[in-house]
């Protein structure tokens, strides 16, 4: 196994910003290519993608990363977040938990042969509207009949220490923009005005009186959340003539986007609102339940570290959701304490036994019993 560290380094001095790739694909392509991948670059729209496979028949074992980066931030870093310092045994650089280490990380634990085959799917777009990454690879690779038998993400799933947390899957995640159209008119003449204000809030009022859910052995109950209700009135003796309210549901694998839409528009349509929804359909919900290849990475996880992990299906979103129609996914990654933060930083520690910590879970997985299996 190799150090980790080099290719780490690497890639936080590439300042791929979403969209932006600075080089970093290449980077990870010319790694992989001397370790005998063989590297496929696919660029759809602006976003460069990257799928790199070795080895023939099964299993088939897939790693996926994104080696886009946030934006660092307006202050609060104590050095450049794009120097990769090393300092009191912490590598500092955006993208250093989120997650070009764990790129590094997997890269170096990659054995010079083993039986099956290998693959790395590598984006520039998670970060981002995630249009072009993942979910065309995917495309492409189902064009194709490139189908994994298996996927691990190498997002920060740890909480506190490495390997505490396996993510097994992610809530769903619908965004609407409601604008509800009344008639304008004086606040002293009511009856010659129809207040969208009024309809709107009693709409909202009877979506959040009832429970969407209690939630399933695997999720929380599903949360609506409000975020926004505007109507731009400066007056204080108008009723306006029309208000927007702007909402997110991230919901569990009860529920499918398409029935949450037409849930909300019923409740708008009993207040009598006049509305026209706009739907953002951002992640589904999936859970790859307990088989052969998570309880595969709960072994390589007690083997490598001592560490019971613990499933868990919380957070945001990821790339996870574009590969679970495929193939059963898991995430596993380092602790995710200062992702995202100003002064990001992975211990030198840590990101080395990440990669012993992969190293053992492809030793499970391609070597031991794990066949396919359902989500």
């Amino acid at each position: 196994m190799e150090d980790p560290l080099p290719l780490a380094r690497d890639l936080i001095r590439r300042r791929s910003v979403t969209p932006a790739d600075d080089g970093a694909i290449g980077l990870v392509a010319g790694w992989l290519e001397r370790r005998g991948f063989r590297c496929t670059p696919l660029r759809f729209g602006e976003i460069e993608n990257l799928w790199a496979t070795r080895g023939e028949g099964g299993p088939h074992f897939c790693f996926a990363g994104h080696t886009d980066v946030v934006p660092p931030g307006d202050g609060g870093w104590s050095c450049d977040p794009f120097a990769a310092v090393e300092r009191d045994g912490l590598l500092f650089g955006r993208g250093a938990v989120d997650m070009k280490g764990a790129i590094a990380a997997f890269v170096a634990a990659l054995p010079e042969r083993s039986p099956g085959r290998i693959s790395l799917l590598i984006t520039g777009d998670e970060e981002g509207p995630a249009r072009d990454g993942t979910a065309r690879v995917v495309d492409w690779l189902r064009a194709r009949d490139e189908v994994p038998d298996m996927a691990l993400v190498g997002e920060p799933t740890s909480v506190a220490v490495l390997g505490d947390t396996i993510k097994i899957g992610r809530r769903g995640s619908l965004n609407a923009v409601l604008r509800v159209e009344g008639v304008q008119g004086h606040v002293a003449y009511p009856d010659r005005a129809d207040n969208p204000v009024h309809r709107l809030i009693a709409g909202l009022a009877s979506l959040l009186a009832q429970p969407l859910d209690a939630g399933t052995a695997w999720f929380p109950p599903s949360s609506l959340q409000v975020t926004s209700i505007d109507v731009g009135n400066a007056a204080t003796n108008v009723i306006p003539a029309r208000a927007t309210a702007r909402l997110n549901i991230r919901f569990n694998d009860l529920h499918d986007a398409a029935s949450l839409e037409a849930r909300i528009l019923r409740a708008m349509d009993a207040a009598g609102a006049r509305c026209v929804a706009e739907f953002d359909r951002s992640a589904d919900a999936f859970v790859t339940r307990p088989g052969p290849f998570v309880e595969a990475l709960r072994r390589a996880v007690r083997r490598s570290t001592g560490v019971e992990p613990r499933l868990d299906t919380g957070g945001g979103t990821s790339d996870a959701r574009f590969l679970a129609p495929l193939c059963p996914v898991a995430e596993l990654g380092p602790v995710g304490t200062t992702m995202h933060k100003a002064d990001e930083c992975v211990p030198v520690a840590e990101l080395r036994a990440l990669s012993a910590l992969y190293a053992s879970v492809m030793a499970e997985c391609l070597h031991g019993s794990v066949a396919p299996a359902g989500t």
